[in-house]
């Protein structure tokens, strides 16, 4: 058994003063410097106001909608779904159209109603 021990020790590739602790990184260093999420989250805000405006008839949340969805294929990179933001783009032109088809009179702003 010691002559076991004896032939790996002599043979160990192991450097004791080489090892390196781990050290998890720290939380302010989390995002990474190229990735941008502006325009996920309004992708995300477009459509969620889109479908609010078809369901509500707001037309105000319309144009919202085609704003997050103008933002969003702005800020996108070449490399993204395209599917998703050309639906999403889609879906806040027709979101307008659909509350301007039910509604023709011009939108009055929210803070100039009765």
């Amino acid at each position: 058994m010691e002559s076991i021990l004896a032939m790996n020790g002599s043979s160990d590739p192991r450097r004791p003063d080489k090892q390196i602790r781990y050290k998890p990184p720290s939380p302010s260093s989390q995002p990474v410097p190229g990735e941008d999420l502006t325009p996920d989250y309004m992708n995300l805000l477009g459509m969620i106001c889109s479908l609010c405006a078809m369901m509500l008839r707001l037309k105000w949340c319309s144009w919202m909608a085609l704003y997050c969805s103008c933002i969003s294929f702005a800020n996108s990179r070449a490399s993204d779904d395209s599917k998703q933001i050309l639906s999403s783009f889609m879906l806040s032109v027709f979101s307008v159209v659909m509350c301007y088809l039910t509604n023709p009179q011009p939108m009055v702003p929210p803070w100039m109603s009765e």
